[in-house]
């Protein structure tokens, strides 16, 4: 990987690229540190400080904006708008013959998804925007500082529309950046984002596992945990990479004099097909019934058995809820975005069969054969990558401050290996040294 970077500071117009894409990340981080107006910064901090990386509900969101979040920043909202409103179409182009046509339409079709896409962030950081400001306001952001309902100056209608359209626009913006990265730097711009996100609060919590460790000045603790996650990056990678290559053989076909067809190629069926987005949806879905007793103050019941099982990650009933929900959705999603009917079809169409399957409908219930048999470990693998931060959490006693959990290993990992593969197929279009000898 870093051979391949040092060859592209090398070539000058992939230099380019890659200096515009360190510029827009700097400008990016730039952004998550600038707070937003109608906030006692000084109060903000205060309570940062009392946390010490607590986040409670909103880890998950905080790490997708980098930190912005619980420092109430003009990018506090991060890109979780869009991933929220990529993975909604996405699901909604199954439901909806016009979003499912529009797919089918290619590039065309794909820039008015992608326009629907920006419109339902904006929606969606409105939305979300107001709830931050409105939690904060009510001290929920932070429960247990004894300033965190004095976090917004002031409570009037004017001074909590800025403070949403602030956060708005810095949502459009981060949009309109990573746009910028894809159009003109290298890779996926939102990856990119993301990524830099993620990646920019593994310092201070390394650092905060080292302060908090008890044996040998918390450097053992440090050490294991760097063990840890080089094994997991290893274990993701290797896992990423694998896939299942089912062979398809096309017939030779001939036109005239010529002859077309008679190749040979593979389905490549990759064993995590849902990548990261299962890991989303549970937690998501897990932080809901806390949500609800946080705002509804109940006494009842009910609310006292949900914080007693399912705000601490490390209870047994929220660790078992957590694994399931992974492989549900690890199933769910990949039923929604791989059709083996439609690849069945579209092979038959171009006369094309897999040895030893007849084409059409056997070949798709081979198809669905295989991705069910793919699909439990890639499953099963993406259960136990993210409960390591539970695990972690009970054994090192490390306060929420685990840096190398499920959700960020997988995205780090994969949006690397796709940036640098991306960097080698350009380094091969430019030289052909390799290609000649």
């Amino acid at each position: 990987m870093l051979t391949a970077f040092a060859r592209a500071f090398k070539t000058p117009d992939l230099r380019k690229k890659l200096l515009f894409t360190l510029a827009i990340i700097v400008l990016f981080r730039l952004g998550q540190h600038i707070p937003i107006p109608g906030i006692n910064y000084k109060n903000v901090q205060t309570c940062m400080d009392l946390a010490k990386g607590q986040q409670g509900l909103f880890g998950l969101v905080n790490m997708f904006s980098g930190g912005a979040l619980l420092q109430i920043t003009i990018f506090a909202l991060g890109i979780m708008p869009y991933i929220t409103a990529s993975i909604i179409l996405q699901l909604l182009t199954v439901v909806i013959p016009r979003l499912e046509a529009l797919k089918k339409e290619g590039q065309a079709g794909q820039s008015k998804i992608t326009q629907y896409t920006r419109y339902l962030t904006i929606a969606l950081a409105i939305l979300q925007g107001t709830g931050l400001v409105a939690t904060a306001r009510s001290g929920s952001l932070f429960q247990s500082c004894p300033v965190g309902g004095q976090i917004v100056r002031d409570d009037s209608i004017f001074t909590t529309a800025v403070m949403v359209i602030t956060m708005t626009a810095g949502t459009a913006l981060i949009m309109w950046l990573g746009e910028l990265v894809t159009d003109r730097g290298i890779g996926n711009g939102m990856s990119i984002l993301m990524f830099v996100s993620i990646a920019a609060g593994f310092p201070s919590a390394m650092w905060s596992i080292k302060q908090q460790g008890k044996i040998m000045g918390g450097w053992l603790e440090f050490g294991l945990v760097i063990l840890c996650g080089l094994a997991m990056v290893g274990l993701v990678v290797f896992v990423e990479q694998a896939q299942r290559r089912i062979p398809v053989q096309y017939a030779k076909r001939m036109i005239g004099r010529r002859s077309y067809g008679g190749t040979s190629t593979y389905i490549p069926m990759k064993v995590n097909q849902a990548g990261v987005i299962p890991v989303i949806f549970a937690s998501s879905l897990l932080y809901i019934p806390a949500l609800i007793v946080q705002f509804s103050n109940s006494k009842a019941g009910w609310a006292t058995w949900i914080s007693q099982n399912f705000v601490k990650g490390d209870h047994p009933i929220y660790i078992a809820t957590y694994f399931l929900l992974i492989v549900f959705f690890a199933f769910f999603y990949v039923a929604i975005s791989f059709n083996p009917e439609e690849v069945a079809d579209n092979m038959k169409k171009y006369g094309g069969f897999i040895p030893g399957i007849r084409a059409g409908r056997p070949t798709a219930e081979y198809l669905s054969y295989v991705l069910n048999r793919i699909t439990w470990p890639g499953a099963l693998y993406l259960g136990l990558i993210a409960l390591v931060p539970t695990v972690a959490l009970v054994t090192l006693n490390a306060n929420q401050n685990f840096p190398f959990g499920g959700t960020s290993i997988l995205i780090i990992v994969g949006v690397g290996l796709e940036t640098v593969k991306q960097i080698e197929s350009q380094l091969q279009q430019r030289h052909y040294e390799g290609f000649l000898r």
